[in-house]
């Protein structure tokens, strides 16, 4: 956190946590708004976590949530009139601050020049100038400079990263930039290691700065909106960036609050999720010091990121019991809100010895909606057809994975289908309305798994097509729809599931690492030059053999 002094009364800050709250206090704060929509970022603690941690203090805190880039008038308004009636100091945080003091600005609550504003704002590292002709009410002035690339890639994950360089191993001296406010790059696969006691959580981060190829501008501000019709990237605070061809792939939100009572609850009360990096180490905790008593782990409505890792979580908790001669006084329910335990049949008979090995109970077409932790209960909606029922039960431990959709900017753009997804072209992997926007990854409506080896196989397939279109061809490669789900059933073993569209079996892996022979070396798997090592390295280390899917 970097807390910044705009005045006597008035502070802003990025992203607070808990482990703030002590220098928060230290400088006096009174009252805290939080500004930053809860869901945003996989490493974000929820608001009501903050607001727990502040009660002893006394110190009061608003949520007025902002969806980057997209501050209105009312909610200006609104910032103002809380601003004017909260104790100070005062202190404002979002994502990065600049939603924060944006709200301070428009609502004009400083009696002071629009100049020492601007001033204050750039001081403190805050480009303001986007929002000058809301401040003064007047219309937009024409930019003097807007620039300009070839292909301004949205989204510096595991997609944005392999798809910048795929198009650089084509064409080494293409202008790419990528749009990506985090400063951190994070293997989420690894999570559910963590979760697991196989991994440290600190092995699953890496600097953005380490990841994005060196020839690539990397453009650290969070985007506000689409223009394709002019083909421009609209910035946090206005600012507009034009391009020749659009990738779109910022993955996707996790949404807590879809889940009544969860919010409240993380990280306490045995309730964990290795879906976020600081609650990953909480479901190792949870797992080591589980003796007896009933383990619950879910899965909710699809799609959703790596659809083998809800039950990945059952099956690492449960070699552990195993292995600690526990299991036997451990009761594990599987609660899915899906009709089947894999969506690829042919994998399904070599997950069920495992279930069965683990004496695990499934539920299927159960969807979690409500947790109490303090109570330890939890309530699933069991779906029925046209028909639904309410199912309650207890819990020693509950491994909950949130629903999930795309960003709030992508959702407010004119680039969805009816149900939020980047609309495209399956095969193609080009939008279904705009020839020169192109996605890939979670944030996408093609029926694939939603998987980092989904992204392998699609940035070429991109990167090819970009450039196609960059020349003004129209012989397009395909996407097959392959994904994969390497299946941790217990340490060093894996169901790995590989699949296209359809469930078609799609094995991509030699032979010698299918029949259980260690690698020697990775460098075939970055014979294209995508996807940062650390992936690679993720999926691989620690897997012995691979039990074979039935065919």
């Amino acid at each position: 956190m970097q807390l910044k002094q705009v005045n006597a009364e008035f502070w802003v800050a990025d992203q607070i946590t808990v482990q703030d709250i002590e220098l928060i206090v230290a400088r006096g704060i009174k009252t805290i708004f939080c500004n930053r929509p809860d869901g945003e970022g996989a490493d974000q603690p929820n608001v009501a976590e903050i607001e727990q941690a502040l009660q002893p203090y006394g110190i009061q805190i608003q949520y007025l949530p902002v969806v980057s880039g997209k501050v209105t008038d009312e909610q200006s308004e609104e910032f103002k009139q809380l601003y004017m009636q909260a104790q100070k100091p005062l202190l404002a945080y979002c994502r990065s601050g600049t939603r924060s003091i944006t709200l301070w600005a428009l609502s004009q609550v400083a009696d002071q020049t629009l100049e020492k504003m601007l001033l204050t704002a750039k001081t403190l590292g805050y480009d303001l100038q986007g929002v000058v002709p809301r401040i003064l009410k007047q219309s937009t002035h024409a930019q003097e400079h807007i620039p300009k690339f070839s292909v301004v890639i949205v989204g510096g994950g595991a997609a944005g990263i392999s798809v910048a360089s795929s198009l650089l191993s084509r064409q080494p001296n293409l202008d790419i930039a990528i749009i990506d406010p985090a400063e951190v790059h994070y293997y989420q696969p690894g999570w559910t290691m963590v979760g697991g006691g196989i991994f440290k959580p600190e092995k699953t981060v890496r600097t953005m700065a380490s990841l994005i190829p060196k020839q690539v501008q990397w453009i650290k501000a969070a985007v506000a909106a689409f223009d394709p019709d002019n083909k421009q990237v609209l910035l946090e605070g206005c600012k507009p960036l034009n391009y020749e061809a659009l990738v779109v792939c910022p993955g996707l939100k996790l949404n807590w609050h879809g889940i009544e009572g969860l919010v409240e609850t993380l990280g306490k009360n045995g309730v964990t999720s290795n879906y976020r990096y600081d609650l990953a180490p909480y479901t190792w905790q949870l797992v080591r010091e589980m003796q007896r008593g009933k383990a619950i782990f879910t899965q909710p409505p699809m799609p959703i990121k790596c659809a083998g890792a809800p039950q990945k979580a059952m099956y690492l908790s449960a070699d552990y019991w195993q292995k600690q001669g526990v299991l036997k006084d451990i009761q594990i329910d599987f609660y899915n809100t899906g009709a089947a335990l894999f969506g690829v049949p042919a994998y399904v008979p070599a997950l069920m010895e495992y279930v069965k090995r683990y004496d695990a109970n499934l539920h299927f077409n159960h969807q979690l909606i409500k947790v109490d932790g303090p109570q330890k209960r939890a309530w699933f909606k069991q779906l029925n057809g046209e028909n639904s029922s309410i199912v309650e039960t207890d819990f020693d431990m509950i491994h909950v994975v949130p629903p999930q959709q795309a960003p709030d900017f992508i959702r407010a753009s004119n680039l969805v289908d009816q149900a939020g997804w980047v609309s495209v072209d399956q095969h193609t992997l080009q939008h279904t309305q705009y020839p020169h926007i192109f996605a890939l990854g979670d944030v996408m409506n093609a029926p694939n798994a939603k998987t980092a080896a989904a992204a392998r196989k699609q940035a070429p397939i991109v990167a090819v097509n970009v450039l196609e279109y960059l020349q003004g061809g129209a012989n397009f490669a395909q996407y097959d729809g392959y994904g994969s789900c390497p299946l941790t059933v217990e340490r060093g073993k894996i169901v790995l599931a590989e699949f296209g569209y359809g469930g078609k079996l799609l094995p991509s892996f030699p032979k010698w690492l299918l029949n259980g022979e260690q690698p020697t070396r990775l460098a075939w798997l970055l014979k294209e030059q995508i996807l940062p090592p650390m992936y690679w390295d993720g999926m691989l280390k620690g897997h012995e053999w691979m039990v074979k899917p039935k065919r």
